[in-house]
């Protein structure tokens, strides 16, 4: 039996030429490497803020379509106010023309006068704020989208069909018609530009007879 020397205790095999210091390090287990546990914890916190994260884009997504069908429900209900109000306009002031006409059938036979005088031109100015517009004159293009003719004849003097009376005026609310000019029209005389391409075509005749008569230049 060998003897263990007494006072000496075993150490660790050392590589010769290794110092005290390695000898240590290699005994002692190394530092710094993560237990299993603590990097199972780590990609289970990981996995969670991925899905917190999906939440979050799925929330925001949410919300923007929210906005945005908000913002359609505003604009269309701001649209339908103004429509509803631009056909109650039309409405009252449909009822209205009865009494504009009156007012323009007292002017013309100087009836407006005095208080009746103050009275109208106030009732046009309020009917003017309110979006009230009068049109039709004499010697304008007879337009069937705006004219509606009550009477017809022919002129000499007109090229075109025309408005030659304007019977009751029309009136607009901005690009809305609510009731058409009612006019009188008249259209060119029929055989009217063919006795003036007729005159046209003597006159030309003479012309040319007269140069001839004067020595014009010959037919060559």
């Amino acid at each position: 039996m060998t003897e263990e020397t007494p006072g000496f205790e075993e150490k660790p095999d050392v590589p010769s030429g290794a110092t005290p210091e390695d000898a240590e390090s290699k005994a002692a287990p190394e530092e710094g490497a993560a237990p299993a546990g603590d990097v199972a914890a780590d990609a289970g916190l990981v996995a969670q803020l991925d899905q917190v994260r999906t939440a979050l884009n799925e929330r925001t997504l949410d919300l923007q379509r929210l906005q945005a069908e908000y913002q359609n429900y505003r604009r269309r209900v701001e649209r339908d106010r103004v429509a509803v109000r631009e056909i109650a306009i039309a409405n009252l002031l449909t009822e209205l023309l009865p009494v504009l006409d009156d007012i323009g059938r007292a002017r013309e036979h100087g009836e407006l006068v005095g208080g009746f005088k103050s009275v109208a031109e106030s009732l046009e100015t309020v009917a003017a704020k309110m979006g009230l517009q009068q049109f039709g004159k004499e010697g304008e293009p007879f337009d069937p989208t705006i004219h509606e003719a009550l009477m017809h004849s022919y002129a000499p003097d007109v090229t075109e069909t025309t408005c030659v009376a304007i019977l009751q005026p029309g009136y607009r609310i901005g690009e809305r018609t609510i009731r058409p000019a009612r006019v009188a029209v008249a259209e060119p005389q029929p055989g009217a530009q063919a006795v003036k391409a007729e005159g046209a075509e003597d006159t030309t005749e003479a012309t040319a007879a007269d140069d001839k008569e004067n020595g014009g230049p010959e037919e060559g």
